[in-house]
């Protein structure tokens, strides 16, 4: 089975870029699987090991926008032609001809409008999700709890396929220095940065903790926080490793890998009470409650061992492209 994807993620440093590399790389490794990846542009992009990468003279914007208005080129043409089955690691605008799988990680920009510019609220409109949903042969969510709201609100059944789980080294040296609590992931409104912000001031922890923030984006980070910016995937490994814990506030996750992140590294998780963040080995708070988080991160030394205990075993992007696959054939059949 030759499987196309619409690869455009990988040219950026988000996580659905770093889902649809580890995804692409996992399904290339599964025999009798090849995977040829669309990448618009001429942005410099990693080569993914197993897939065959195809650029565009056209970025990225200017390409898929034109599909989505005028219906080509399609993905699938410009991939050769002769894929089995394309598919769309996220909703975005795109001419893609049948048949193709979609992958949906939450509605975000359904349920939080205002925590997107003007033009991602242009982008989102163009790219039409339901309708792209509603047309697609098989729609794939992260978790039951989104794939629920893809059947409520668009009328689609969704299957789940929960993503994997990048493996820590056999040796990870922790981050030296002082103790602290880590925040991993993209800087945005729905992340709740404003509420770490509000309860690390009321915590009242010890003056020698610290609290490290790992990642871009527009959203305040808290003061007196140590900002990281982007990091690699060793760095992430030792921060990983060396935290007291890993604060996730979020107000909306469609799957939350960074606890799951954590978990393999030995390292317990803060994390709001949401369906998607329900997991062994975290203390639990009311999504946007300061005064709960402050409360967390205070009891956190003396609950960490119990925590830890609890930590699941880690699910790879093995298991997770396997699933895939089956889908992506139903969806490559007549």
């Amino acid at each position: 089975m030759l499987v196309g994807i619409d690869a455009r993620a990988l040219a950026a440093r988000r996580g659905v870029a770093r889902f649809t590399r580890r995804m692409a790389e996992a399904l290339a490794a599964l025999d009798g699987v090849d995977v040829r990846a669309l990448v618009p542009g001429r942005e410099p992009v990693e080569p993914v090991p197993g897939v065959e990468l195809r650029r565009t003279a056209l970025p990225s914007r200017a390409l898929h926008l034109a599909g989505a208005v005028a219906g080509f080129p399609r993905i699938d043409t410009l991939l050769g032609g002769d894929v089995d089955v394309t598919w769309l690691p996220a909703p975005a605008p795109v001419a893609v001809g049948d048949p193709y799988v979609l992958t949906v990680h939450d509605l975000s920009w359904e349920d939080r409008p205002r925590d997107f510019t003007r033009y991602e609220r242009l982008w989102h409109r163009a790219a039409r999700p339901p309708s792209i949903a509603r047309r697609a042969r098989a729609v794939v969510c992260d978790a039951p709890s989104v794939a629920d709201q893809v059947r409520e609100r668009w009328g689609v059944t969704a299957s789940v396929v929960e993503p994997g789980i990048d493996a820590p080294p056999r040796e990870v040296a922790p981050r030296p220095g002082r103790p602290y609590f880590l925040y991993v992931g993209a800087l945005e409104p729905r992340k709740g940065l404003d509420v770490l912000a509000d309860a690390w001031a009321r915590a009242g922890l010890d003056p020698d903790t610290e609290l490290l923030i790992a990642g871009e984006g527009r959203a305040e980070v808290p003061p007196g926080a140590t900002v990281l910016g982007h990091v690699g995937d060793a760095e992430l490994h030792a921060l990983y490793a060396g935290a007291l814990a890993v604060v996730l506030p979020s107000r909306l996750e469609g799957f939350g890998l960074t606890p799951r992140e954590a978990a393999a590294h030995g390292t317990p998780s803060i994390v709001s009470d949401l369906p998607t963040l329900r997991l062994p080995g975290t203390l639990r708070v009311p999504a946007g409650d300061a005064d709960a988080l402050a409360r967390a991160l205070r009891d956190l030394p003396a609950r960490r061992a119990a925590l830890v205990a609890e930590l699941p075993p880690s699910r790879t992007w093995a298991d997770a492209a396997r699933e895939l696959r089956a889908v992506l054939e139903g969806a490559a059949g007549p």
